[in-house]
């Protein structure tokens, strides 16, 4: 971390600090060991593929699916409670992936380390935005420096561990996540959002855990239209993002092959995009924060994300040498270039997408807010990824590599159209807040 960002960090309470270094923490933990799940499943244990894929799935939907069952656990009975939760539920899970080699026991674990990232989630950015107050967009700017650096980190760690053997890097992460569930429990304070928005509505003498009330919560966050059009015009950044895991490797290997050369040049994909977010992220937040309105960041956040596939599209108009030095450049560079884009559109837009989520929730409910975003997105990253692999697979068939890309660019464009037109049409502003609906009524 550079002296700035360390300077920054001290600026703000400890909660805060302590916060930051926690997400660095769990996306340590939880990248040292999940790159490598996969192998484990079918090399070490000798599974079928659709059973690894089961697996990993199990994962992905107990976590993408219970985001809203996490926020708004977390709007009721507290933050902390659910940080520490998902914690420890993390801790069991990644210990019995090492531990147990049964397919049933394997998809309880892995449901277990994805509803643990449901819980801990929405509370994590929720109890960030709360107690950073009006540094919100810097706080999650900083955020997102801590979130990368574990993301950049953990892979190396974990093929460390994994060189010696695959359970002592399940063990290890999960040491990780006993020591975070101790530290949160002695040092982190108990925090509450301001729910005042659910009592009127969910009625006067209801406990905090009845069915009522829970619906009540629901039907509040549902009814933000507001929010609802912005969730749904963020999807486009998710998918595109994403695809530093997805169609970027894809092509590099398509071109560079599957030797050293393809594994060096993904690894330099990954080490592009975390490096320049955790070098550039403050700067490029307080340069947007000064001389651009919340809305404009978000739309020109998610046009330099479309953008980031160009260099991909005009390489389809060269012709592909048939080895040597011009085909490793042409695997690797504009790969790593859209890379390099994607990450600063992620840096742009990433703050005050965060910020505008609690401004949409009128500070009310805002984990629950979160916890649906979070579904909406992940749902939609499903659905794009899908269409990007249909996409891929009919561009070779075809033999028209420019479509995954052309269609890549068109979502980038669509996205931020969309942003914008909300941003001038006033959407993405506050909630009105329950005595404005009334008047207005």
């Amino acid at each position: 971390m550079t002296t700035a960002i360390v300077t920054q960090v001290r600026s703000y309470d400890r909660s805060v600090q302590l916060l930051l270094a926690n997400q660095f923490t769990i996306n340590l933990g939880f990248y040292m060991l999940m790159p490598y799940l996969a192998q484990h499943l079918s090399g070490t244990l000798g599974l079928a593929g659709w059973l690894v894929g089961l697996v990993l799935g199990v994962r992905n939907f107990s976590q993408q699916g219970m985001f809203l069952v996490g926020g708004t656990l977390a709007d009721r009975f507290g933050y902390k409670p659910l940080i520490v939760a998902g914690c420890v539920l993390r801790t069991v899970g990644f210990a019995t992936l090492g531990l147990v080699d049964s397919v049933p026991a394997l998809l309880v674990a892995s449901a277990a380390t994805g509803f643990a990232g449901a819980l801990f989630n929405p509370a994590v950015r929720a109890y960030l935005a709360a107690d950073a107050g009006e540094r919100r967009v810097e706080a999650f700017a900083l955020f997102n420096v801590f979130y990368q650096a574990g993301i950049l980190l953990g892979p190396l760690v974990g093929m460390l561990l994994t060189g010696v053997d695959f359970r002592v890097t399940c063990l290890v992460s999960a040491v990780i996540f006993a020591l975070l569930s101790v530290v949160q429990i002695r040092a982190l304070p108990a925090r509450r959002g301001d729910d005042a928005g659910t009592k009127g509505e969910a009625g006067a003498g209801e406990g905090a855990g009845s069915g009522d009330g829970v619906l009540a919560q629901w039907r509040r966050v549902v009814r933000n239209r507001a929010f609802l059009l912005f969730s749904t015009a963020m999807i486009g950044s998710y998918v595109l993002t994403f695809q530093v895991y997805l169609a970027l490797p894809l092509e590099v290997r398509r071109l560079g092959g599957e030797g050293d050369f393809g594994t060096v040049a993904v690894a330099l994909l990954f080490a592009v995009s975390g490096l320049a977010t955790i070098l550039g992220q403050t700067r490029v937040t307080a340069w947007c924060k000064e001389r651009l309105t919340p809305g404009q960041a978000l739309a020109r956040g998610l046009l330099c994300m479309g953008v980031a596939f160009v260099p991909l599209l005009v390489a389809t108009a060269l012709p592909v040498p048939d080895g040597g030095t011009g085909r490793w450049l042409l695997a690797a560079v504009p790969p790593t270039l859209a890379a390099l884009l994607l990450a600063l559109g992620t840096m742009i837009a990433y703050p005050f997408e965060m910020d505008t989520i609690v401004r949409l929730a009128g500070d009310r409910l805002v984990a629950t807010h979160y916890g649906l975003y979070n579904t909406i997105c992940g749902v939609g990253i499903t659905v794009g990824n899908l269409l990007t692999g249909v996409a891929l697979d009919a561009a070779r068939e075809a033999g028209m590599s420019a479509l995954p890309w052309l269609a890549l660019l068109l979502l980038g464009l669509g996205c931020s159209a969309a942003l914008y037109g909300l941003h001038h049409a006033g959407r993405l502003t506050s909630a009105p807040s329950s005595e404005e609906r009334s008047v207005r009524a």
